[in-house]
């Protein structure tokens, strides 16, 4: 359906978490590394209630470089980020989009944004609230796409 790529994940209960929508939204997972942990095993992503973890379609990428050799960036790759005004709902989601999300600790690299600020967006938050956490801005916006695309699946 979607494509959910995770830049450097630090936390394995983020990842598992992530995985359990993706699985149930039929989405691909794309983990870029290094992570901020070890591998992904069995035991991290049960810890985050995922038994289905070997029924995802995950895949993993050295770099981001080696990412892109592999899923050529074009405009409909989106950048989550909170350095844009751009909001999410705004954006016009398709089937097969790539969603990006980085860092817990510091978001995608300025690097990475440059390389398409007309898809940047963001999650407004009515506070002062740094961001949000990995998992549920993920689910926001995945969930954001699938109901813009819904016909297509009912």
């Amino acid at each position: 359906m979607f494509n959910i790529v995770l830049h450097e994940p630090r936390m394995p209960g983020n990842v598992g978490t992530i995985g359990r929508l993706a699985f149930a939204l039929n989405c691909t997972l794309h983990l870029i590394k290094p992570y901020g942990f070890g591998d992904i095993t069995e035991k991290e992503v049960r810890r985050a209630g995922l038994d289905y973890w070997f029924e995802l379609d995950v895949r993993e990428y050295e770099n981001i470089e080696d990412f892109w050799e592999k899923n050529p960036f074009n405009n409909r790759h989106f950048l989550a980020t909170t350095k844009t005004k751009q909001i999410y709902f705004e954006s016009k989601f398709e089937v097969g989009d790539y969603f990006y999300f980085g860092r817990e600790d510091a978001g995608l690299p300025q690097a990475i944004l440059d390389k398409s600020l007309e898809t940047c967006i963001t999650i407004p938050m009515t506070n002062n609230a740094r961001s949000l956490n990995l998992a549920n801005s993920v689910s926001i916006v995945c969930y954001e796409a699938l109901r813009q695309n819904f016909k297509d699946f009912k």
